[in-house]
Parts: structure tokens; sequence; C-alpha cells
């Protein structure tokens, strides 16, 4: 194991106390003749392979907010609690990464000043239950929010030329304590195994660049349109979801399509609302309280309109722009009410803008009535048919024969041997690659990806040639002129390059510089084994 050569006592001191939980100055330390053991070095191993976990857990914690709105509402479905987890998630990666960075960073500085790495016990303790925390959330990512590993593979098309530079970066810095061990520790073995997984890391790393593949990287001029916006729900991030001030925000958000979902009342009448029970976008609670876990299509279109559908977004605050909304638009929100569907379409008429919705519940035992009503309350507005964008699989062959202007959108990809053309296709924004969508273009079918709210994500299916997204936060997608990165494989080439090559010098620097900083202290520690050895002589004699 490694010798410690001495340091200056202060600096010593400062790492070690909380490092070690001990307050020993560096001459306290010599005279008790400590080193670092194998044990020593297994746990800084496990420290490390911790930070590496932590690190990779806060980059899935980034990636998936852009769908937590579903987590929220999930956790409402089943607790009838309200809170945005998100800020729960966020605060509780922070600690994890930056306790475990610590002491990382402590570690590496202890091992460059040559002191012993004794980790204490309640650290020791505490990056177990670190590793476990963050194991026991990749299983219940695993389990119950799967497609959240296919959001990961899109994430790195957009992150992985910067990933790999940061890596670099790290790989190159990690050289210097690296180099500082391998110079003081006296046992060969270690030396070659630490070499070789080293070198063999950083080549992998300098030849990352061979397999990774993103859409953004193109000339600028073979970028597509920016494609168009649905607004999910309207703009629930700006009014109450499924209202007609939602819709008029969306309206402003230069949407071209309203996106919503119509359930119909008991005495058959259409109207929007997503979940299947009131008690989220609305009072019932207060209003009926022994009615209020029923079906919300059990309720009268009378029932209904006696609910207020807007305050529960100024209490709940379901997104933090709730905070900054001027007093005129919180005072309206306060007013809406469930509009109905003709409400709905009579507003999209009047804004020029289309509308798509899903029919709710499909599993109800009189489905095939709901068809009907929701075709005729269509045919009765006097909206253009191509302005309606049909998204429910029951019954479609009858919507087809009974309005056969209304755009038919599926929730599928196109089987090969399809008998009619698909024209349209609505899906999640993880269940088509960017090929796909390219060759979906190609074939001039309309591409709309579902639910799509961080700019990141925004931009790669943008380079990819996806026509449309539905959003929540059309607000924020509405100012993006242009994809948050865009580099010709020209540009892309030289950086691989010159950050390789960058990398490859400071190491080799850093090995060279370290090895003679070795040499200097071999004279006076060969000095001091001299003298040790006559003092032992003497005594013995």
């Amino acid at each position: 194991m490694a010798d410690p050569p001495g340091c200056c006592s202060t600096c010593a001191t400062c790492l070690l106390c909380p490092y070690s939980c001990q307050w020993i100055t560096a001459k306290k330390e010599k005279r008790k003749g400590l080193r670092t053991t194998k044990c020593d070095c297994s746990w800084f191993l496990f420290l490390f392979c911790i930070f590496l976990f932590t690190l990779v857990w806060l980059y899935f914690a980034i990636i998936i907010l852009n769908d937590f709105h579903n987590f929220n509402e999930f956790i409402f479905r089943q607790r009838k609690l309200w809170l945005d987890w998100s800020l729960v998630l966020l605060i509780a990666t922070a600690v994890l990464i930056s306790y475990s960075s610590v002491l990382l960073v402590l570690a590496l500085c202890l091992q460059l000043c040559g002191q012993p790495l004794k980790l204490h016990w309640v650290h020791k303790i505490l990056l177990i239950l670190t590793a476990l925390v963050v194991a026991a959330a990749f299983t219940g990512l695993g389990i119950k929010w799967a497609e959240e590993w296919k959001s990961a593979r899109i994430s790195l098309q957009a992150t992985g030329p910067f990933l790999h530079i940061g890596t670099v970066g790290g790989m190159t810095l990690l050289a210097w304590p690296l180099a500082s061990f391998i110079y003081r520790t006296r046992n060969t073995g270690l030396k070659v195994f630490l070499l070789l997984v080293y070198c063999a890391a950083l080549i992998a790393l300098y030849l990352a660049p061979l397999g990774i593949t993103s859409p953004c990287i193109m000339e600028e001029n073979q970028l597509p349109a920016k494609p168009a916006l649905v607004g999910h729900r309207g703009a629930p991030m700006l009014a109450p979801e499924n209202t007609l001030m939602s819709l008029h925000k969306a309206v402003d958000c230069d949407v071209q399509v309203f996106e919503t979902d119509v359930m119909v009342s008991a005495d058959g009448v259409p109207f929007l609302m997503h979940d299947e029970e009131l008690t989220r976008t609305t009072n019932v609670q207060a209003v009926f309280p022994e009615r209020a876990a029923l079906n919300s299509t059990a309720f009268n279109w009378t029932d209904l309109q006696q609910l207020d559908a807007g305050s529960w977004f100024l209490e709940r605050r379901p997104f933090p722009t709730v905070q900054s909304l001027s007093l005129v638009d919180r005072y309206e929100a306060a007013k809406q009410r469930i509009p109905s569907l003709g409400q709905a379409l009579e507003a999209a008429k009047q804004s020029n803008i289309s509308i798509m919705f899903d029919l709710r519940p499909e599993n109800h035992s009189d489905y095939q009535n709901f068809v009907n009503v929701t075709l005729g309350v269509i045919l009765q507005s006097g909206i253009p048919l191509q302005q309606v964008l049909w998204l429910p699989d029951g019954f479609r062959e009858d919507v087809k024969q009974q309005a056969p202007g209304v755009q038919q959108v599926y929730g599928r990809k196109r089987f090969k041997n399809e008998k009619e053309p698909v024209l349209h296709v609505n899906l999640p924004y993880q269940d088509m690659s960017s090929e796909e969508i390219r060759q979906y273009r190609q074939d001039n079918i309309s591409v709309n990806l579902y639910v799509v709210n961080q700019p990141w994500l925004f931009s790669v299916l943008w380079c990819s040639g996806v026509s449309s997204v539905t959003t929540n936060a059309c607000q924020v997608l509405k100012e993006m002129k242009h994809p948050i990165w865009l580099l010709p494989s020209s540009t892309y080439l030289m950086i691989w390059i010159v950050a390789d090559c960058f990398s490859f010098l400071i190491i080799i620097w850093a090995f060279v510089l370290m090895k003679k900083c070795s040499h200097r202290r071999r004279p006076a520690e060969s000095e001091t084994d001299v003298l040790l050895t006559k003092i032992n002589s003497l005594m013995q004699e």
C-alpha cells in the first residue's frame, strides 16, 4: 500500500477530520504509523462506485422530469394527496450526490497529500444506505415506470456528445490521484491492474463517438420545419385543464390543435373531463360528498354545471407556473366550469384550431351510444369536419360512415398490409425511433408524439422530423426558434479529436509530473530509513 510521505499539518487535519471523523495532525498520524490498507482501498472503490451510481440516478431524475406530472396524478388517484413530488425527488437526489461527491473529493485530496484513507464507520453506513436508496429508486422505476428506460435512450441522443466530453474530462482529472497512488505504492500487481483498467476505460471513451448517434448532428439546411404544437388539455400550466380558459390560453400559444378528453353525462351530454372521477379537478367532494367517488358519467349535466372546475388549480398549483399568474388570470381561473363538447367545438371553430379527443371510458357498457351522441354534437356544431381529429378506436368504422370528413388518428403504428392508408398517428414519444419518424415523414404520414414538455426532448424530435408534439408547456416551446443545439458532423468530428488529444496530453503530463515529485521525495525518505535503522540497531545492542 502507499506510504504517507507527509503533508502540511493544517491541510492534513482539514482533510482527515471530515473523512475519518478524527482530529489528527500529520505528525500524530506519522507517529501512529497508519497506512492505507487493502480494506481502505476497497472502501474507496465502493465510494467511487456509489458516486457513479448516484450520478447516473441524477441523470435519470432530470430526464423523468418531463413526465413527472403523470406521476403526481397517479399518486393523487391512489392516495387522494396532491404534492409536486418532483421537488422531493430533486432534493433527495441532490443530497445523495452532494454527499458522495464531497467524500470522493476528500479521498482524492488525501491521496494526493499521501494521507491514509481511513473512512469512518459512520460514512460506511451512510454509503451503504445511499446504495440501497438509489437501488430501490431504480427498481421502482423499472417496475412502475418502465417506459422511462426508453426515455433515457432518447435522452442520450440529446446529451451523448456532451456526456462524452464531460466523461473524458473526468477521466483526465482522475489521472492525477491515480498517478500519485501508482508511484507511491509498492504492490506491482496492483499497479499493473489499475493501469490496465484505466487505459481500457480511456480507450473506450476516446472511441465512444463512433457509437454516438444524434439526429441533431446535421447541417443547418437539413433541419426539418418546427413541429406544430398540440395543447395537452389546452394550456394546463396557464389555466385549469380541459376548460375554455385553457383552450383560449393554448390559442395564445399558437397551438394548432386542442387535445382533450370527452365523457358523456348520464343524460347524454358530452363534456370535457380526463379522470373517471371528478375529485382531482372539481369541488365535487364539497358539493356532492356522498357521490364524489362515482364515475363522471354517473352525473347529469345539471349536476356537473354546479361544480367549480378552476379553484383546485389555484389551491394545488399543479405546475410552478401557477404562482406567476396575474390577478386577472387568477380571477378567471376561479370562475371556470366544466365545458360541454359543444362549447369547446364552438370555441375551436371561432379560434380556427383543430380539436382532437379521446372518448372515455372505452370499457363502458353504453360506449356505442357515447360514440353516436358525440358524433351528433360534432355534426350539429357546424365546425368543419377536417378540424376534428378522432382518436377512439371503438366503432371507428361507424364514425367513418357517419362523418367521412373527420380525420382519423390512430394510436398505433401502421401495419404492413394496411387495407386503408394511415395518414395520422398519435403515439407516446418513447414508442418511435428517429429512423421510424423519418420513414413516416417520407411516406407523408403525420406523426404526433406526446407528452413533450422539456426543450431538450422537443429539440431531438424536431431534428428527427416529427410533425407535431402534444405538450403541457406550449408557452415554453412556442418561444423556441431553433433546437437547443445543432452541430454539423464535421464540427463534431473536430471537437471529438481536439478533446481526446487535449485529454491525452494532460494525462501524460500528470504522470510525468507525479513521477518527478516521487523522485524528489525518495532521497529524503531513504535518509530517514537509514537513520531509523541505525537507531534500531543501537537500541538492540
